[in-house]
Protein backbone atom coordinates (compact mmCIF):
# COMPACT_ATOMS: atom_id res chain seq x y z
CA UNK A 1 0.00 0.00 0.00
CA UNK A 2 9.53 4.39 -7.26
CA UNK A 3 7.34 7.01 -8.76
CA UNK A 4 7.10 5.94 -12.40
CA UNK A 5 5.28 7.70 -14.74
CA UNK A 6 5.21 5.10 -17.76
CA UNK A 7 1.35 3.67 -17.72
CA UNK A 8 -0.84 5.48 -19.93
CA UNK A 9 -4.23 3.50 -19.58
CA UNK A 10 -7.25 4.69 -21.58
CA UNK A 11 -10.62 4.55 -19.72
CA UNK A 12 -13.76 5.85 -18.90
CA UNK A 13 -15.93 6.11 -15.86
CA UNK A 14 -19.48 5.61 -15.09
CA UNK A 15 -20.98 8.38 -13.53
CA UNK A 16 -24.78 8.88 -11.86
CA UNK A 17 -26.23 12.08 -11.30
CA UNK A 18 -27.42 12.62 -7.73
CA UNK A 19 -29.62 14.67 -6.46
CA UNK A 20 -30.61 16.71 -9.53
CA UNK A 21 -33.51 14.36 -10.83
CA UNK A 22 -31.66 13.94 -13.76
CA UNK A 23 -31.54 9.61 -14.43
CA UNK A 24 -27.55 8.03 -14.98
CA UNK A 25 -24.97 9.48 -17.23
CA UNK A 26 -22.11 7.99 -18.86
CA UNK A 27 -18.67 10.04 -19.07
CA UNK A 28 -16.86 9.24 -22.35
CA UNK A 29 -14.54 12.24 -22.54
CA UNK A 30 -12.57 13.81 -19.94
CA UNK A 31 -10.46 10.01 -19.37
CA UNK A 32 -9.55 10.29 -22.83
CA UNK A 33 -8.35 14.06 -23.00
CA UNK A 34 -3.95 13.60 -22.35
CA UNK A 35 -2.38 15.36 -20.07
CA UNK A 36 -0.56 18.29 -21.05
CA UNK A 37 3.13 18.49 -19.47
CA UNK A 38 2.08 21.41 -17.58
CA UNK A 39 -0.79 19.81 -16.16
CA UNK A 40 1.01 16.58 -15.34
CA UNK A 41 4.03 18.79 -13.62
CA UNK A 42 1.28 20.98 -11.75
CA UNK A 43 -0.71 17.80 -10.44
CA UNK A 44 2.77 15.99 -9.62
CA UNK A 45 3.39 18.51 -7.48
CA UNK A 46 0.32 18.97 -5.64
CA UNK A 47 -0.09 15.59 -5.36
CA UNK A 48 3.33 14.86 -3.81
CA UNK A 49 2.54 18.26 -1.55
CA UNK A 50 -0.67 16.22 -0.54
CA UNK A 51 0.98 12.66 0.04
CA UNK A 52 3.70 14.41 2.44
CA UNK A 53 0.98 16.39 4.56
CA UNK A 54 -1.26 13.40 5.15
CA UNK A 55 1.07 10.53 4.94
CA UNK A 56 4.62 10.73 4.02
CA UNK A 57 5.92 12.03 7.15
CA UNK A 58 3.45 10.11 9.50
CA UNK A 59 4.99 6.54 9.23
CA UNK A 60 3.32 5.50 6.41
CA UNK A 61 4.12 1.85 5.70
CA UNK A 62 2.64 0.40 2.33
CA UNK A 63 1.59 1.43 -1.16
CA UNK A 64 0.11 4.66 -3.26
CA UNK A 65 -0.70 5.29 -6.24
CA UNK A 66 -2.44 7.95 -7.58
CA UNK A 67 -3.97 7.97 -11.14
CA UNK A 68 -5.62 10.56 -13.73
CA UNK A 69 -7.19 10.45 -17.03
CA UNK A 70 -5.41 6.70 -17.37
CA UNK A 71 -2.47 8.40 -16.58
CA UNK A 72 -0.26 7.09 -13.27
CA UNK A 73 0.48 10.49 -12.30
CA UNK A 74 2.14 9.19 -8.43
CA UNK A 75 3.43 6.33 -7.21
CA UNK A 76 5.65 5.49 -3.74
CA UNK A 77 6.20 2.37 -1.81
CA UNK A 78 7.61 3.08 2.16
CA UNK A 79 8.14 0.54 4.65
CA UNK A 80 8.85 -2.87 4.86
CA UNK A 81 6.84 -6.43 4.30
CA UNK A 82 8.57 -7.66 7.62
CA UNK A 83 9.70 -5.28 10.48
CA UNK A 84 11.48 -7.83 11.91
CA UNK A 85 14.21 -8.80 8.36
CA UNK A 86 13.64 -5.62 6.87
CA UNK A 87 12.17 -6.99 3.95
CA UNK A 88 11.33 -3.89 1.80
CA UNK A 89 7.86 -3.04 0.54
CA UNK A 90 8.46 -2.97 -3.50
CA UNK A 91 5.53 -2.52 -6.25
CA UNK A 92 5.40 -6.37 -6.25
CA UNK A 93 5.02 -6.72 -2.78
CA UNK A 94 1.08 -8.33 -2.21
CA UNK A 95 -1.10 -6.59 0.77
CA UNK A 96 -4.17 -7.15 2.42
CA UNK A 97 -6.84 -5.10 0.94
CA UNK A 98 -8.89 -6.05 3.94
CA UNK A 99 -13.03 -5.12 2.82
CA UNK A 100 -12.22 -3.34 -0.46
CA UNK A 101 -11.92 -7.45 -0.83
CA UNK A 102 -15.88 -6.52 -1.11
CA UNK A 103 -15.31 -4.56 -4.30
CA UNK A 104 -14.45 -8.14 -6.19
CA UNK A 105 -16.64 -10.48 -4.20
CA UNK A 106 -19.56 -8.27 -5.27
CA UNK A 107 -18.79 -8.01 -8.78
CA UNK A 108 -18.07 -11.63 -9.20
CA UNK A 109 -21.66 -12.29 -8.20
CA UNK A 110 -22.92 -9.82 -10.64
CA UNK A 111 -20.97 -10.82 -13.37
CA UNK A 112 -22.86 -14.56 -12.70
CA UNK A 113 -26.13 -12.40 -12.65
CA UNK A 114 -25.41 -11.20 -15.97
CA UNK A 115 -24.75 -14.63 -16.93
CA UNK A 116 -28.28 -15.73 -15.63
CA UNK A 117 -26.77 -18.22 -12.97
CA UNK A 118 -27.40 -16.62 -10.07
CA UNK A 119 -30.75 -14.66 -9.19
CA UNK A 120 -30.20 -11.61 -7.13
CA UNK A 121 -33.44 -12.01 -6.31
CA UNK A 122 -34.01 -14.96 -4.73
CA UNK A 123 -34.15 -16.00 -1.39
CA UNK A 124 -29.80 -17.66 0.06
CA UNK A 125 -32.48 -20.97 0.68
CA UNK A 126 -32.50 -21.33 -3.32
CA UNK A 127 -28.81 -22.04 -2.87
CA UNK A 128 -28.62 -23.40 0.52
CA UNK A 129 -32.34 -24.85 1.81
CA UNK A 130 -31.33 -24.77 5.63
CA UNK A 131 -30.07 -21.36 5.95
CA UNK A 132 -32.00 -20.32 9.06
CA UNK A 133 -32.77 -16.69 7.50
CA UNK A 134 -35.45 -17.88 5.24
CA UNK A 135 -36.48 -14.19 3.61
CA UNK A 136 -32.77 -13.03 3.03
CA UNK A 137 -31.95 -12.05 -0.05
CA UNK A 138 -29.02 -12.57 -2.32
CA UNK A 139 -29.88 -8.61 -3.47
CA UNK A 140 -29.95 -8.02 0.78
CA UNK A 141 -26.13 -9.40 0.89
CA UNK A 142 -24.70 -7.21 -1.66
CA UNK A 143 -26.30 -3.98 -0.08
CA UNK A 144 -25.78 -5.00 3.39
CA UNK A 145 -29.91 -4.82 3.43
CA UNK A 146 -30.11 -8.80 5.26
CA UNK A 147 -29.94 -7.62 8.65
CA UNK A 148 -27.48 -10.47 9.33
CA UNK A 149 -25.47 -10.73 12.43
CA UNK A 150 -21.92 -10.37 12.06
CA UNK A 151 -19.89 -13.60 12.53
CA UNK A 152 -16.77 -12.01 14.48
CA UNK A 153 -19.30 -11.15 17.14
CA UNK A 154 -21.67 -14.31 17.43
CA UNK A 155 -18.41 -16.75 16.92
CA UNK A 156 -16.69 -15.53 20.09
CA UNK A 157 -17.66 -17.76 22.75
CA UNK A 158 -16.79 -15.37 25.35
CA UNK A 159 -19.91 -12.51 25.36
CA UNK A 160 -19.30 -9.39 27.07
CA UNK A 161 -21.64 -6.18 27.50
CA UNK A 162 -20.34 -2.46 28.27
CA UNK A 163 -21.55 -1.68 32.00
CA UNK A 164 -20.56 1.00 34.37
CA UNK A 165 -18.89 0.93 37.69
CA UNK A 166 -16.72 2.82 40.18
CA UNK A 167 -13.16 2.87 40.14
CA UNK A 168 -10.98 3.03 43.14
CA UNK A 169 -11.08 6.98 43.34
CA UNK A 170 -14.61 6.69 43.17
CA UNK A 171 -15.90 7.64 39.65
CA UNK A 172 -17.78 5.84 37.12
CA UNK A 173 -15.87 4.16 34.24
CA UNK A 174 -16.65 1.98 31.66
CA UNK A 175 -15.88 -1.81 31.59
CA UNK A 176 -16.68 -4.91 29.91
CA UNK A 177 -18.71 -7.82 31.98
CA UNK A 178 -18.15 -11.45 30.70
CA UNK A 179 -22.25 -12.55 30.47
CA UNK A 180 -21.62 -15.86 29.05
CA UNK A 181 -19.30 -18.45 27.98
CA UNK A 182 -19.40 -20.85 25.67
CA UNK A 183 -17.30 -23.47 24.08
CA UNK A 184 -15.18 -22.66 20.99
CA UNK A 185 -17.55 -23.80 17.98
CA UNK A 186 -14.69 -25.78 16.90
CA UNK A 187 -10.44 -25.69 17.62
CA UNK A 188 -8.32 -24.09 14.83
CA UNK A 189 -8.72 -21.66 12.21
CA UNK A 190 -12.24 -21.12 11.23
CA UNK A 191 -12.85 -21.24 7.43
CA UNK A 192 -16.55 -20.01 5.44
CA UNK A 193 -18.46 -23.47 5.72
CA UNK A 194 -17.95 -22.60 9.10
CA UNK A 195 -19.54 -19.39 9.81
CA UNK A 196 -22.61 -21.16 7.77
CA UNK A 197 -22.89 -24.53 9.90
CA UNK A 198 -22.58 -22.14 13.00
CA UNK A 199 -25.62 -20.19 11.48
CA UNK A 200 -27.31 -23.10 11.02
CA UNK A 201 -27.00 -24.98 14.14
CA UNK A 202 -26.75 -21.77 16.35
CA UNK A 203 -29.24 -19.50 14.56
CA UNK A 204 -27.42 -16.17 16.49
CA UNK A 205 -30.41 -13.65 16.65
CA UNK A 206 -30.47 -11.42 13.50
CA UNK A 207 -29.29 -7.81 14.42
CA UNK A 208 -32.23 -6.19 12.08
CA UNK A 209 -35.14 -7.77 10.25
CA UNK A 210 -34.66 -7.97 6.39
CA UNK A 211 -34.58 -5.25 4.04
CA UNK A 212 -35.76 -2.79 6.67
CA UNK A 213 -32.13 -0.87 7.70
CA UNK A 214 -28.72 -0.24 6.46
CA UNK A 215 -26.32 -2.64 8.54
CA UNK A 216 -22.52 -2.76 7.24
CA UNK A 217 -21.98 -6.85 7.87
CA UNK A 218 -19.12 -9.18 7.20
CA UNK A 219 -21.04 -12.24 7.09
CA UNK A 220 -23.53 -11.09 4.30
CA UNK A 221 -20.08 -11.38 1.80
CA UNK A 222 -18.84 -14.87 3.60
CA UNK A 223 -22.32 -16.27 2.39
CA UNK A 224 -21.52 -14.56 -1.05
CA UNK A 225 -18.37 -16.50 -1.37
CA UNK A 226 -20.24 -19.84 -0.15
CA UNK A 227 -22.88 -19.11 -3.12
CA UNK A 228 -20.36 -18.21 -5.67
CA UNK A 229 -19.45 -21.33 -4.92
CA UNK A 230 -22.08 -23.50 -4.97
CA UNK A 231 -22.66 -21.94 -8.30
CA UNK A 232 -19.50 -22.32 -10.28
CA UNK A 233 -18.10 -25.73 -8.39
CA UNK A 234 -14.88 -24.22 -7.89
CA UNK A 235 -13.32 -22.73 -4.49
CA UNK A 236 -13.49 -19.24 -4.21
CA UNK A 237 -9.85 -18.58 -4.42
CA UNK A 238 -9.54 -20.47 -7.76
CA UNK A 239 -12.93 -18.87 -9.42
CA UNK A 240 -11.32 -15.67 -8.32
CA UNK A 241 -8.07 -16.34 -9.92
CA UNK A 242 -8.91 -18.27 -13.35
CA UNK A 243 -12.21 -15.39 -14.09
CA UNK A 244 -10.33 -12.26 -12.82
CA UNK A 245 -7.22 -12.23 -11.32
CA UNK A 246 -5.41 -14.32 -14.52
CA UNK A 247 -7.34 -12.28 -17.23
CA UNK A 248 -6.45 -8.63 -16.43
CA UNK A 249 -2.69 -9.76 -15.30
CA UNK A 250 -3.27 -8.79 -11.70
CA UNK A 251 -0.27 -11.36 -11.07
CA UNK A 252 0.88 -10.54 -7.44
CA UNK A 253 -3.64 -10.96 -6.54
CA UNK A 254 -4.56 -13.71 -4.66
CA UNK A 255 -7.50 -15.03 -2.22
CA UNK A 256 -6.00 -16.12 1.10
CA UNK A 257 -7.12 -19.38 2.49
CA UNK A 258 -5.78 -22.08 4.96
CA UNK A 259 -4.63 -23.73 1.92
CA UNK A 260 -2.29 -20.53 1.23
CA UNK A 261 -1.24 -20.64 4.98
CA UNK A 262 2.15 -20.48 3.88
CA UNK A 263 1.99 -17.12 2.14
CA UNK A 264 0.63 -15.25 5.55
CA UNK A 265 2.46 -12.00 6.24
CA UNK A 266 1.85 -10.53 9.75
CA UNK A 267 0.87 -6.73 9.62
CA UNK A 268 1.81 -4.29 12.31
CA UNK A 269 -0.19 -2.54 14.85
CA UNK A 270 0.83 1.38 15.34
CA UNK A 271 3.78 -0.04 17.70
CA UNK A 272 4.99 -2.00 15.00
CA UNK A 273 3.86 -5.57 17.19
CA UNK A 274 3.04 -8.10 14.40
CA UNK A 275 -0.20 -9.70 14.36
CA UNK A 276 -0.11 -13.58 14.74
CA UNK A 277 -2.73 -15.94 12.78
CA UNK A 278 -5.95 -16.04 14.04
CA UNK A 279 -9.10 -17.95 14.15
CA UNK A 280 -10.93 -15.86 11.47
CA UNK A 281 -7.50 -15.33 9.16
CA UNK A 282 -8.95 -18.04 6.69
CA UNK A 283 -12.18 -16.62 6.41
CA UNK A 284 -12.53 -14.58 2.75
CA UNK A 285 -15.14 -13.07 0.98
CA UNK A 286 -15.13 -9.83 3.12
CA UNK A 287 -11.63 -9.91 3.13
CA UNK A 288 -8.32 -12.09 2.32
CA UNK A 289 -7.47 -11.04 -0.89
CA UNK A 290 -4.32 -9.58 -1.08
CA UNK A 291 -3.16 -7.31 -4.22
CA UNK A 292 -0.56 -4.37 -5.32
CA UNK A 293 -2.03 -1.23 -6.19
CA UNK A 294 -0.78 -1.36 -9.70
CA UNK A 295 -3.04 -4.54 -9.94
CA UNK A 296 -5.70 -2.41 -8.17
CA UNK A 297 -5.01 -0.12 -10.72
CA UNK A 298 -5.87 -2.87 -13.83
CA UNK A 299 -9.05 -3.31 -11.48
CA UNK A 300 -10.15 0.00 -11.39
CA UNK A 301 -9.35 0.10 -15.32
CA UNK A 302 -11.32 -3.03 -16.77
CA UNK A 303 -14.44 -1.51 -14.53
CA UNK A 304 -14.02 1.86 -16.06
CA UNK A 305 -13.49 0.08 -19.38
CA UNK A 306 -16.36 -1.88 -18.63
CA UNK A 307 -14.50 -4.86 -20.03
CA UNK A 308 -15.27 -7.28 -16.48
CA UNK A 309 -18.85 -6.30 -16.33
CA UNK A 310 -21.32 -4.72 -18.74
CA UNK A 311 -21.85 -0.71 -18.08
CA UNK A 312 -25.24 -1.00 -17.24
CA UNK A 313 -24.39 -3.63 -14.48
CA UNK A 314 -22.01 -0.96 -12.91
CA UNK A 315 -24.95 1.42 -13.10
CA UNK A 316 -26.70 -0.46 -11.03
CA UNK A 317 -23.91 -1.36 -8.60
CA UNK A 318 -23.42 2.35 -8.24
CA UNK A 319 -27.13 2.84 -7.31
CA UNK A 320 -27.54 3.99 -3.61
CA UNK A 321 -29.81 0.65 -2.10
CA UNK A 322 -30.69 2.64 1.21
CA UNK A 323 -32.50 6.13 2.11
CA UNK A 324 -29.94 9.02 2.24
CA UNK A 325 -28.86 9.66 5.67
CA UNK A 326 -27.69 12.64 6.84
CA UNK A 327 -24.15 12.17 6.04
CA UNK A 328 -24.55 11.43 2.56
CA UNK A 329 -22.93 7.89 3.13
CA UNK A 330 -24.65 4.97 1.21
CA UNK A 331 -24.18 1.89 -0.22
CA UNK A 332 -24.52 0.15 -3.36
CA UNK A 333 -24.38 -3.54 -4.49
CA UNK A 334 -20.47 -4.12 -3.79
CA UNK A 335 -19.82 -0.61 -3.12
CA UNK A 336 -19.76 2.56 -1.07
CA UNK A 337 -20.91 6.03 -2.02
CA UNK A 338 -21.28 9.20 -0.88
CA UNK A 339 -23.67 11.12 -2.65
CA UNK A 340 -23.99 14.81 -1.36
CA UNK A 341 -26.75 16.64 -2.89
CA UNK A 342 -25.85 18.37 -5.93
CA UNK A 343 -22.23 16.56 -6.40
CA UNK A 344 -20.81 14.27 -8.72
CA UNK A 345 -21.29 10.14 -6.69
CA UNK A 346 -17.91 9.18 -5.11
CA UNK A 347 -17.61 5.25 -5.76
CA UNK A 348 -15.46 3.90 -3.61
CA UNK A 349 -14.56 1.36 -0.66
CA UNK A 350 -12.00 0.98 2.34
CA UNK A 351 -11.01 -1.17 4.65
CA UNK A 352 -9.56 -2.68 7.54
CA UNK A 353 -8.33 -5.85 9.46
CA UNK A 354 -5.76 -6.13 12.29
CA UNK A 355 -2.66 -3.62 10.90
CA UNK A 356 -3.76 -3.27 7.19
CA UNK A 357 -6.34 -0.53 6.65
CA UNK A 358 -6.46 0.98 2.74
CA UNK A 359 -8.31 2.89 0.20
CA UNK A 360 -9.68 2.63 -3.12
CA UNK A 361 -11.05 6.04 -3.74
CA UNK A 362 -12.80 6.41 -7.79
CA UNK A 363 -13.69 9.99 -8.42
CA UNK A 364 -16.04 9.48 -11.38
CA UNK A 365 -16.27 12.88 -13.02
CA UNK A 366 -12.47 13.44 -12.59
CA UNK A 367 -11.73 10.33 -14.15
CA UNK A 368 -9.50 9.76 -11.14
CA UNK A 369 -8.55 7.20 -8.63
CA UNK A 370 -6.51 6.93 -5.41
CA UNK A 371 -5.33 4.15 -4.17
CA UNK A 372 -3.60 3.53 -0.74
CA UNK A 373 -2.70 0.10 0.60
CA UNK A 374 -1.10 0.19 4.30
CA UNK A 375 0.46 -2.54 6.34
CA UNK A 376 1.17 -0.78 9.65
CA UNK A 377 -1.77 0.40 10.86
CA UNK A 378 -2.14 4.36 10.30
CA UNK A 379 -5.49 6.32 10.94
CA UNK A 380 -4.38 8.73 8.45
CA UNK A 381 -4.50 6.39 5.37
CA UNK A 382 -8.07 7.12 5.34
CA UNK A 383 -7.59 11.06 5.10
CA UNK A 384 -5.77 10.02 1.98
CA UNK A 385 -8.62 10.69 0.09
CA UNK A 386 -8.33 14.32 1.01
CA UNK A 387 -6.02 14.39 -2.00
CA UNK A 388 -9.10 14.57 -4.04
CA UNK A 389 -8.88 18.06 -3.74
CA UNK A 390 -5.87 18.32 -6.32
CA UNK A 391 -8.61 16.95 -9.16
CA UNK A 392 -11.41 18.76 -7.50
CA UNK A 393 -10.41 22.20 -6.18
CA UNK A 394 -12.33 22.07 -3.50
CA UNK A 395 -11.63 21.42 0.19
CA UNK A 396 -13.23 18.07 0.83
CA UNK A 397 -13.83 17.34 4.92
CA UNK A 398 -16.13 14.43 4.41
CA UNK A 399 -15.18 11.88 6.18
CA UNK A 400 -15.15 8.23 4.42
CA UNK A 401 -16.34 5.31 6.40
CA UNK A 402 -14.49 1.44 6.72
Amino acid sequence: MLIRFTLLLGFFFLSISCGTGQGPRFLDNTSNIILSNDEKERLIAEVKAKYQTLLGNKGFSGQILIAKNGEVIFEDYKGYSNYSDKTAIIPETPIHLASISKTFTGMAALKLWEEEKLDLKAPVTKYFANFPYKEVTIEQLLSHRSGLPDYTYFMEPNKYKTVKVKNKRGRWVKKLKLIKAETPFRQGLYNNQDVLDYMVTKRPAPAAMPNRVFKYCNTNFVVLALIIEKITGQDFPTYMAETIFKPLKMENTYVFSAKSIDKYTPSYNARMVPYKIEKYDCIYGDKNIYSTARDMYLWDKALTEGSYVKESTLEMAYQPQSPINKYHHNYGLGWRILAKPNEERLVYHNGWWHGNNTVFTRLISESATIIILGNKFNKSIYKGKEIASVFTGKVDTSALVE
